[in-house]
């Protein structure tokens, strides 16, 4: 039973989170929100959101990692190398430093992993 009660509570947030984006589809984090929601239950549709925000709103650097992360767990590294990089250069272009170390640690721990 308290499986059903997780389902429940989390086809709440997403249909909440799907209500935010259709009422403000030009604010990034509402698709982000939902793309991290999704990611626990149905990891294609994160996919999508995730390839969304890179196309209409790419400047939107929180996308970068969890992206990233997801594509190395489906074992599409490539895409993943890609996505890190990407990020690593908004980072660098936006003047956000911080980010683009966070960004580029965790690439460069994953890339360590892999030998």
């Amino acid at each position: 039973m308290p499986f059903a009660k997780f389902e429940c509570m989390n086809m709440d947030r997403i249909n909440q989170l799907q209500q935010f984006v259709s009422e403000e589809p030009q604010d990034p984090f509402n698709f982000y929100a939902l793309a991290l929601e999704y990611l626990k239950s149905e990891p294609q549709k994160a996919v999508d959101l995730f390839e969304d925000l890179l196309r209409n709103h790419s400047d939107y650097l929180p996308t970068y990692y969890p992206y990233a992360q997801l594509l190395i767990e489906r074992k599409d590294y490539e895409s993943a190398e890609k996505v890190f990089q990407k990020g690593i250069e908004i980072a660098q272009l936006k003047g956000e430093i911080k980010t683009q170390h966070e960004i580029q640690s965790a690439y460069n721990d994953w890339k360590y992993e892999m030998g």
